[in-house]
């Protein structure tokens, strides 16, 4: 089961041209992470926290599966 998004998923899911981009997103919303009083772990992004920000962006198949019985 995964729990995180890393840049390279970041980058699939966004239809990003560059991995810096991506990048760049992931660590903007560890920051909000880190501001909300979470910890972070340093290029992954929390799925569910993802999903959050991008509402319109569909969960792949696999993962949707497990957040559901998750939530």
């Amino acid at each position: 089961m995964k729990n995180y998004y890393n840049s390279h998923d970041v980058k699939r899911l966004l239809n990003l041209n560059s991995l810096r981009t991506a990048q760049l997103r992931v660590k903007t919303m560890n920051d909000d992470l880190k501001a909300m009083g979470y910890w972070v772990e340093r290029g992954k992004v929390p799925i569910k926290f993802f999903h959050e920000k991008y509402p319109y962006v569909e969960l792949p198949e696999k993962e949707s599966k497990y957040l559901s019985s998750a939530i």
